[in-house]
């Protein structure tokens, strides 16, 4: 599902473009253009904030961060990135919501995430125990740094080389070409130092374009000094080259930056440009509205008038609207689910939309139990004007009624027809005697 951020994670009404620290600060501002340098280069200790400028608990902890950071100078170093205008560095270390502390510390490609508290002095704590296991570390010999060799005739190699699939002038069509799956390949020569300096970076990002998209994409890698056939069948003059193959298509040049979070930014997007929409589900039982958002930041619900109201031609056209909607926002990785109006009143009271009539739709962030209502049309405009505020943090949001999703009715699926008004019971009237009726009228 790559980059959503802070959605639902913090609330409040009003948003700031500014970051919150300056360079008057102790505090160093971290980006994507200086944060492998500053930090994952760096043989210092880091602790690393993650925030967003509109989040109110970011905003309290801000002068707690400054005094830490005054404290520790010299000592350990800390910063502070605003993943709201950079998402793809909080991504990058599953940021999702704020603020994120996290640790770097021997194995700046592993930060340990922060558990303590929000004051000066825990955060203060915290940093010098992080110090103090970083020298045992290295008096005892263990510099827990990142573990890689140097690229060989073998192929890429690093820390965790089983991610960066070595491709050869045998292998290259079967694995490649005949796959489904998307690649991203580096052409490399060993004596290259441009390649040298690319190869923890790419082997980071291997590890984590694996995950983040379930193997979906792939990054290989070819010694093109060994495999001079792939080489130039690809016209490769220069190293290290990239090139991006997707099924039944031209190889593409990468033009990206030659960082970790560059190739992961563009791995997500090439997953999700290949990626189909999500699926979009009837609530019907408990499990599937549980899962859907368990599994998902953010689900989206519609509650769609009764049958007998808009007939299944009406229905397919709000389900049409909803899965357009899954289709442009499937990026975010969202879960998409509907139900019937009065066939799960306990969702609907614990969402507040019985006062607003149907359709309705909702969008619940079940970590948080927190939760937004549609206000605008039920159309593709007032959906994604919807959406797309959630997505950037805005809008206004409530507490799920009674702080959990609440209990789900087991009903039968929607068969796709028009409803059917129920039969009501034939009324004999043989044995009545109407006589007797007009006497009791009288």
């Amino acid at each position: 599902m790559r980059a959503l951020l802070g959605v639902l994670g913090c609330y409040v009404a009003v948003l700031s473009v500014q970051g919150m620290y300056s360079p008057s600060d102790d505090v160093i501002e971290l980006n994507p253009s200086n944060f492998n340098q500053e930090v994952l280069q760096s043989e210092s200790l880091w602790l690393v904030e993650f925030y967003a400028p509109w989040c109110g608990h970011c905003q309290h902890l801000e002068p707690e961060w400054k005094k830490a950071a005054t404290a520790l100078k010299g000592i350990v170093k800390v910063g502070a990135v605003d993943a709201d205008q950079h998402n793809t560095l909080g991504g990058q270390y599953g940021v999702r919501g704020f603020p994120t502390i996290k640790i770097f510390g021997a194995n700046k490609y592993k930060p340990e995430d922060y558990q303590g508290g929000r004051s000066t002095q825990a955060i203060v704590d915290a940093a010098l125990s992080a110090v103090r296991s970083l020298v045992k570390d290295r008096q005892n010999g263990r510099s827990g740094g990142y573990d890689y060799n140097k690229q060989s005739s073998g192929g890429s190699s690093g820390g965790s080389t089983k991610d960066v699939m070595e491709l050869t002038d045998d292998n290259f069509d079967q694995m490649v070409l005949d796959s489904g799956d998307v690649w991203m390949v580096e052409f490399f020569a060993p004596w290259c130092g441009h390649c040298k300096n690319l190869e923890p970076e790419w082997t980071a990002a291997a590890s984590q374009v694996k995950e983040q998209t379930n193997g979906k994409v792939k990054l290989g890698a070819v010694d093109a000094t060994v495999h001079q056939g792939l080489a130039s069948r690809y016209g490769i003059r220069g190293f290290p080259t990239i090139k991006i193959f997707r099924k039944e298509e031209e190889p593409e040049d990468y033009q990206g930056g030659r960082t970790r979070s560059d190739i992961v930014a563009r791995a997500l997007d090439l997953y999700s440009d290949n990626a189909p929409p999500p699926e979009l589900f009837e609530i019907l039982n408990e499990d599937i509205l549980k899962k859907t958002c368990d599994d998902h930041q953010l689900c989206v619900i519609a509650i769609l008038p009764h049958i007998l109201d808009t007939g299944a031609s009406g229905r397919n056209n709000y389900l049409e609207v909803m899965m357009k909607m899954a289709e442009k926002y499937k990026k975010k990785m969202w879960g998409w689910l509907w139900t019937e109006a009065g066939a799960q009143m306990e969702l609907e009271s614990s969402l507040g939309i019985g006062g607003f009539g149907y359709p309705a739709m909702a969008a619940i962030n079940a970590r948080k139990m927190k939760f937004a209502l549609l206000k605008g049309s039920f159309s593709e405009t007032g959906i994604n004007e919807f959406l797309r505020d959630l997505s950037v943090g805005r809008g206004s949001t409530a507490t799920v009624a009674g702080g959990a999703l609440p209990k789900v009715h087991a009903v039968e699926a929607w068969d796709g027809n028009d409803g059917v008004l129920p039969v009501e019971d034939d009324i004999d009237l043989s044995d009545v005697d109407l006589d007797d009726l007009e006497k009791d009228e009288l």
